[in-house]
């Protein structure tokens, strides 16, 4: 019997979305700890902001990607999608190699601002970003296995606009993050 995506997006989605969380999970619990080589300390202490600029750089890709199928340009809406899930990549490879090399970050302020601002706002952001992951895979199955023209028959547009909404709100509560613990503490 032949094996064939498009048929079987339900199940892709859920195996990428094990794979893309297993690794998550193992990197912030320390599973790849000495597997991976080091790279320069000035190269691990420029990883929060660059993935702080690829935050911003992806809320604006994102946005704007949503507004253009909004407007009926579908090849637009398609590339910025495309790289806002580049960008989203980048991110991930960098948080996660960061993380794994050095752990989580410790928030470097005051106790009452950990307790009632920094910490609800990562609640939320990493809640937010582990939800996003099988809503992308599930989209972006979708979008690949596809046409363009029966793509708004499918769950598509209606999951994407979620996960759009959810994917630019967890990135911008990273940015929050990032300003919290790099920028004002």
């Amino acid at each position: 019997m032949e094996f064939r995506a498009r048929n079987h997006v339900p199940a892709l989605t859920g195996v990428l979305s094990l794979i893309s969380l297993g690794l998550v999970f193992g990197a912030v619990l320390g599973l790849f700890d000495g597997t991976l080589p080091r790279a320069p300390t000035a190269v691990l202490d420029a990883i929060p902001t660059v993935n702080a600029l690829v935050s911003a750089l992806a809320v604006g890709t994102i946005a704007t990607g949503w507004r253009a199928i909004r407007r009926g340009a579908v090849a637009r809406h398609r590339k910025l999608m495309g790289v806002s899930l580049v960008l989203f990549v980048t991110f991930l490879v960098l948080y996660l190699y960061r993380v794994s090399l050095l752990g989580p970050a410790p928030f470097p302020g005051p106790e009452t601002i950990y307790r009632f601002v920094y910490l609800p706002v990562l609640a939320i952001h990493i809640s937010l970003a582990i939800v996003c992951i099988p809503l992308l895979n599930y989209v972006l199955l979708l979008a690949l296995t596809r046409p363009i023209a029966a793509l708004s028959e499918t769950n598509h547009p209606r999951v994407g606009r979620v996960a759009a909404s959810l994917w630019m709100i967890s990135f911008a509560l990273g940015i929050v993050v990032y300003l919290l613990s790099y920028v004002i503490y």
